[in-house]
């Protein structure tokens, strides 16, 4: 028998308490062209060996990220990473571990998140750092709360180049809180105008660096102007190998850093999970989101690892709670450190240079190529070449030629033209043959 939980007389009571006069109402953001009145006409069942050779077709259309020259970033970055990260998180005891509520059987993984917060901390120049967040947005998301909650003001302002994703969440959770946010349009060529929004109704603001064209922008001036006005600044990155190489944000003055750790120890995985990193200032502790292992010794003075920090709601009142975040990204987290310290802190500054110098490669032979611009002066592993045809037609071209040569900026800014801009990517990944190929298949692109 059809279990029915509810009457049309509640139906009709609850329609009548949100304000809409139907079942169809709740869909209107989804466009009617969209809407479905039958069901799909699927086909037969199929057997097991069937489907998979059905779905190994359909799959062998694409072009698979290891398969040609590569240069995509944008957010999320391809890196060699070794095989032994994957085996050794793959130990039953990483791999089937739940959330370590019970110190006394989980210290494993409490040592590992202690040593993971203490590679981020160091990585981002700051002096406390959680045991991760779900991913880079996510974690912005959480920063501006955590800076609302600080300074007990409701403004934040984001620079126009933040990642558009990134910013997207920062929005959403505006929405849904009531609170104000200043956002300023993207700048492909130069800087923004960030500091001239800071006045002190100003919780915070929030810059990426790198930005999302690739440019390297000094936090040292927006924080002193921040902190002038009482507010703070929230450093953004989501290409954590930078972090080898470049000045780190708390060095210059940031008081929360946050970003996407997935370029260290996390594959592609197409789209995620992720890891994102957040730390901050020691004094601001209380308010940061999410959980905080810490080291202790028991009475006989054996050290171990507790769980420290936890200003959750299932932890404490829901009232006083920081975050509704349930957990963290607790195997990525660990591949994360499990990566950085085969690297070690010179190994990372190496993998930075090489980075740093691929990418140098690579934009002086597509600079080289009749009809491209290069946009940057100074970047770490991305910038952003204007093309002389639409981007978006010249990156379809480029990967039916065997090469991914970018994100075109319409894909992440729809509404602010910028149709000749690509985003362009070099790791450690790429070959002079890559490099070579990307630079010829351009050129017949654009002849």
């Amino acid at each position: 028998m059809r279990y029915l939980p509810l009457s049309d007389a509640d139906r009709e009571a609850m329609f009548a308490r949100i304000g809409v006069d139907g079942i169809d109402d709740l869909f209107a953001d989804v466009p009617r062209a969209a809407w479905r009145d039958a069901l799909v006409d699927l086909p037969r069942a199929k057997s097991e060996l069937e489907v998979e050779r059905l779905l190994s077709r359909m799959a062998g259309k694409n072009v698979a990220a290891g398969s040609v020259p590569f240069f995509v970033g944008a957010g999320a970055y391809r890196h060699h990473v070794p095989a032994s990260v994957d085996h050794l998180i793959q130990r039953s005891e990483f791999l089937t571990s739940y959330t370590p509520y019970q110190p006394e059987i989980t210290q494993g993984t409490l040592q590992m998140l202690f040593e993971f917060q203490t590679q981020v901390a160091e990585l981002t120049g700051m002096e406390v750092a959680n045991a991760s967040m779900y991913d880079g947005s996510t974690g912005t998301g959480e920063a501006v709360l955590m800076a609302h909650r600080l300074t007990r003001r409701e403004k934040a302002v984001l620079a126009g180049n933040l990642h558009p994703q990134y910013r997207a969440v920062v929005e959403n959770l505006a929405h849904m809180g009531g609170h104000e946010v200043v956002t300023l349009p993207p700048v492909p060529v130069g800087e923004d105008d960030v500091m001239a929004l800071i006045d002190d109704d100003t919780s915070c603001v929030v810059v990426q660096t790198p930005d999302v064209f690739g440019h390297l922008v000094d936090l040292r001036p927006i924080a002193e102007k921040a902190h002038a006005h009482g507010a703070l600044l929230i450093a953004v990155f989501t290409e954590a190998v930078s972090l080898g190489l470049v000045e780190s944000p708390g060095a210059m003055g940031a008081d929360i850093v946050v970003g996407e750790g997935q370029s260290i120890g996390n594959g592609l995985n197409f789209g995620g999970p992720y890891v994102g990193l957040f730390a901050t200032r020691s004094k601001f502790v209380r308010q940061m989101p999410g959980r905080l292992a810490g080291q202790t010794v028991d009475a006989e003075g054996r050290r171990g690892f507790v769980l420290t920090l936890s200003t959750r709601e299932q932890h404490i009142r829901r009232e006083k709670a920081t975050s509704n975040i349930c957990t963290n990204s607790g195997l990525c987290a660990l591949a994360f450190s499990i990566h950085m310290t085969l690297l070690g802190a010179e190994g990372l500054k190496r993998l930075a240079r090489i980075n740093h110098a691929n990418a140098v490669k690579l934009a002086k032979a597509l600079a080289a190529v009749p009809g491209v611009e290069l946009l940057n002066h100074a970047y770490f592993n991305e910038f952003t070449i204007r093309v002389s045809k639409a981007a978006a037609n010249v990156v379809e071209a480029l990967a039916e030629k065997g090469v991914l040569g970018g994100v075109p900026v319409t894909r992440l800014f729809r509404q602010n033209g910028h149709d000749d801009l690509v985003i362009v990517a070099a790791t450690e990944i790429n070959t002079d043959d890559d490099r070579a190929a990307y630079a010829a298949a351009l050129q017949e692109v654009l002849a």
